[in-house]
């Protein structure tokens, strides 16, 4: 027999169903038990709800974000082509290798930009303004290394022809492949 763990309705940590004890909807752990009694017998909201972030809101993120690494990829890109003289001949070996070492910097750029952002602040600047943050299915803050893994989670949801991230319109938590593929979730932050 497999015993599940659960997230307490109260402190948000994970604990063996075994431990728990489970009020319709809610489980609450041996030591938030009284605390939720009191709340019942006040009438208090015992629920915890989570508000998930929907597609269009994780869109216009995705947009403010596309923007600002644009404007670092150009950044970085621009200089290598003008010391290239944007000639309509053959480029040559050092020129090859310069556009590939600038492809490098940007990419290394971009899996920096989500992993550092996602791992510190648990959100993107397109994220943050959209006011969303991505969390653990208990609600804690992810990782680094989630983080770094949900870079690789967002490709696999862009290489899917973007039908990863179309998930998010029609799944109940609103998670896209990506989210799915790291076990996160997104949540607007009230």
């Amino acid at each position: 027999m497999t015993v599940s763990s659960e997230v307490c309705a109260q402190c948000g940590k994970s604990f063996s169903s075994n431990d728990m004890v489970k009020f319709e909807n809610s489980w609450v752990c041996q030591f938030c038990k009284p605390i939720f009694l009191q709340k019942l017998k006040e009438g208090v909201s015992t629920s915890k709800s989570l508000t998930y972030g929907g597609f269009w809101i994780r869109f216009g993120a995705k947009i403010i974000d596309g923007i600002l690494l644009q404007i670092v990829n150009y950044a970085v890109l621009l200089p290598v082509m003008a010391l290239m003289g944007f000639k309509r001949t053959a480029p040559t070996a050092a020129g090859i290798a310069g556009i590939a070492g600038a492809y490098i910097l940007i990419f290394g750029f971009n899996i920096a930009y989500i992993t550092f952002f996602l791992g510190k602040f648990g959100a993107t600047p397109g994220k943050m303004a959209c006011r969303l943050k991505v969390i653990n299915p208990d609600g804690s803050k992810i990782s680094y290394l989630k983080a770094f893994g949900r870079y690789w989670g967002e490709l696999l949801s862009a290489f899917t022809l973007s039908i990863g991230y179309l998930m998010a319109a029609w799944d109940t938590e609103k998670r896209a492949l990506h989210d799915r593929v790291c076990n996160t979730r997104v949540v607007k932050v009230v």
